[in-house]
């Protein structure tokens, strides 16, 4: 059974970081390329980064370029979402995705 485990998220000022974590287990992760996406109040689901199956090409909307960052560990089966610069805007709840599958979610809120 794939599973997704997001983790990291929490309540941070503008300007701030946060890691997001992302643990998979039930498929070999290293296969994959894994997607970040997320869901503000009120909204759609947004992309906002995909990263290959080796780590070695990663690729970003436009709303994060520059201030986002994703990486894995296929070693420890995890994803990562370096978020540096949060705006109040980046506030909702992310997701690691395998193709339509994805986790429950971790909960990013920017706010002064």
């Amino acid at each position: 059974e794939v599973q997704l485990v997001e983790s990291g998220g929490g309540l941070v000022q503008p300007g701030g970081s946060l890691r997001l974590s992302c643990a998979a287990s039930g498929f070999t992760f290293s296969d994959y390329r894994m997607r970040w996406v997320r869901q503000a109040p009120g909204k759609g689901l947004e992309w906002v980064a995909v990263v290959d199956s080796s780590g070695g090409t990663a690729t970003y909307a436009v709303s994060v370029k520059g201030r986002f960052t994703i990486s894995r560990d296929n070693a420890k089966n995890t994803l990562y979402l370096q978020m540096n610069s949060l705006r109040p805007e980046d506030t909702a709840v992310y997701y690691c995705l395998r193709g339509t599958v994805r986790g429950q979610g971790t909960q990013v809120t920017v706010s002064s």
